[in-house]
């Protein structure tokens, strides 16, 4: 009989980009079982509502991540909006819709450049990372910043993109598009990178289902659920569709994160196509009172707000459910049976961003 042994993964690792811990159980070089443990790098930022009016809040919530700042701070600016009753102009809604794609673009070009640099293609993560750089650019052009964007208040946001800077961008994400597909054929065509994701990780739709995966981890096992659907910012007036695999492995997530990227550069292209001249926003008086749940896409996956007011300028509550905690449970199940070798890939497949997870 295989001995077993307890083989501690994280939360230094060369491959990890952020601290997790796992324990993997194994039985020679096969995983039976891995127990992950969160909490290394907590912060207590929700703990902030009462300190920091629901103002100011806006602006710890972007701290809860540099990758996915843009889009925590829009989720609960359009939590508060909700309850407040807040109708945001037009104008600010495609904007927002227009940064929370190229926040989509930049995490997931991050993300290919990581999966590259967990093969040893040195090569392909620094392509990859370059070209993400074009994006950073185009934030600090239209924010001031490169990874903290402070552009999203409540009843709008605070800058502006002129016709002649949409015009520009459009014209880098154009040139952008041939560099980005000759990349990523590298990651769905080549031979050494397809023998490292075929097959890897499998994911069944029935499994996705029951660990209540979310994301690219849940379309690339062929579940069409992607929350720009239900219509917040401007998706309802932008026609696109949702990507999805069949493949319920690695490669099928590379797939759908790589589609992805193209998809939202065509919405981005949509967006300043029809972006409406409005004001950018309206003024809001008094304070929230009552409570609100708001859900939306983020790179990762489906992201939850909740947020509960009670009149005055500091909140009683407000809570983040983000995309990677969601998704552990899917990893947990990809790793059960895998070879050890794999372990880095597979948890680079859900994509983990342990500074959202824990806040």
């Amino acid at each position: 009989m295989p001995k077993r042994s307890i083989v501690p993964f994280g939360p230094q690792h060369p491959v990890l980009p952020e601290p997790i811990h796992l324990d993997l159980v194994l039985e020679d070089e096969k995983v039976i079982e891995a127990i992950p443990s969160i909490g290394y790098v907590h912060r207590g930022l929700e703990s902030l509502v009462a300190k920091k009016d629901f103002n100011e809040m806006v602006y710890v919530t972007e701290r809860i991540c540099g990758i996915c700042s843009f889009m925590h701070g829009m989720g609960y600016c359009m939590a508060v909006e909700q309850i407040m009753d807040v109708q945001v102009p037009r104008r600010a809604e495609y904007l927002r819709t227009i940064w929370a794609e190229m926040s989509r673009i930049h995490s997931h070009l991050l993300w290919l450049g990581l999966l590259a640099d967990a093969f040893g293609f040195e090569s392909l993560f620094m392509h990859s990372w370059r070209l993400r750089e074009k994006i950073l650019d185009m934030f600090e052009i239209s924010t001031g910043g490169r990874v903290i964007f402070s552009v999203n208040k409540i009843g709008g946001v605070l800058k502006d993109m002129p016709k002649e800077m949409l015009t520009q961008f459009v014209a880098v994400l154009n040139d952008m598009e041939k560099e980005l597909r000759e990349t990523t054929s590298v990651f769905l065509d080549d031979f050494t990178v397809k023998s490292r994701l075929v097959g890897v990780g499998i994911l069944t739709e029935d499994d996705a289902i029951r660990r209540g995966a979310v994301g690219p981890m849940m379309r690339a096992s062929g579940i069409e659920v992607d929350m720009r659907k239900t219509g917040y910012a401007a998706y309802n007036e932008i026609d696109f569709e949702i990507m999805t695999s069949k493949d319920c492995d690695s490669y099928g997530r590379c797939q759908v994160r790589i589609g992805e990227i193209f998809q939202s550069i065509d919405i981005i292209r949509k967006a300043v196509a029809q972006i409406p001249d409005t004001e950018l926003s309206v003024p809001v008086k008094g304070f929230p009172k009552g409570e609100a749940f708001v859900r939306l896409e983020q790179p990762r996956g489906e992201a939850f707000y909740y947020v509960r007011a009670n009149g005055s300028k500091f909140l009683d509550r407000m809570r983040v459910r983000t995309p990677t905690f969601a998704n552990l449970p899917s990893l947990t199940q990809t790793l059960q049976g895998c070879q050890f070798a794999d372990v880095p890939l597979l948890i680079l497949t859900i994509d983990p961003c342990i500074s959202c997870t824990e806040r």
